[in-house]
């Protein structure tokens, strides 16, 4: 619970960095945002966006000690290990949210733009800068890979040895009880990467800005109110 109150709050958070803009444009039809404005944006999207996905990583383990490890999960997830693993989740994607705002701070960029999407989004003000983009496309890309790809792996392996241990399990209550533990974060997991997936794999696709801003709606605003509801169901 201690997780599953950080996960709600970072997407409470993840929400309000789009959502209320977004129904001020709808509202004035004014779709208009300040330079300052778009880098402030940017910088929370990216730290709660990866906050999510640390968070997810973490409860992940959290699952794997809990099935594969019942008789020590007091102890190895005791709360000083929760709050160090949410702590370092913060720092470290405070840090990355960091340095992208300040990587985009060092681009130039025309008097009056058009961002093709309903928010600012790192990938599509980096594309419209009218310097050079391509140290801050490398970065972009480590860092994608690194905490993005990181997490991943640290998700699939901790649900290959639950599989291993569920189906280790003699008796089919023990495996229905054990599956049931974990199926609302499984569910939260794939409707997280899978939108997150086809936002990118829609707009390398189609090359439409109009199909990526549909997608990324799913990411920003679907996904995070889906999240309660899945958890409530279980609880």
């Amino acid at each position: 619970y201690h997780l599953l109150c950080n996960l709600s709050f970072v997407d409470i958070c993840f929400t309000s960095t789009t959502v209320p803009k977004m129904l001020t444009n709808i509202q004035t039809q004014s779709h208009t945002i300040t330079y300052e404005d778009c880098i402030t944006q940017v910088y929370f999207f990216v730290l709660f966006a990866g906050l999510d996905d640390f968070l997810l990583t973490v409860m992940a383990y959290d699952r794997f000690v809990a099935i594969c490890h019942p008789l020590h999960y007091t102890v190895i997830m005791n709360p000083w290990l929760c709050a160090l693993l949410v702590l370092a989740s913060w720092i470290m994607c405070i840090l990355n949210s960091l340095l992208q705002s300040l990587m985009m701070l060092r681009l130039s960029f025309c008097t009056d733009l058009e961002i093709p999407h309903f928010i600012c989004e790192l990938n599509q003000i980096t594309q419209l800068a009218c310097s050079d983009t391509f140290l801050n496309n490398m970065v972009m890309y480590f860092v994608t890979v690194l905490l993005g790809g990181g997490p991943l792996a640290g998700i699939l392996y901790s649900y290959s040895k639950i599989v291993a241990s569920i189906r280790g399990m003699s008796s089919a209550q023990g495996k229905h009880k054990a599956f049931s533990t974990c199926a609302s974060h499984l569910s939260v997991v794939s409707l997280f990467y899978c939108t997150s997936l086809g936002v990118y794999l829609s707009s390398a696709v189609t090359h439409s800005s109009q199909s990526s801003a549909v997608a990324s709606v799913m990411y920003t605003v679907v996904t995070p109110m889906l999240n309660p509801i899945i958890y409530r169901m279980k609880t």
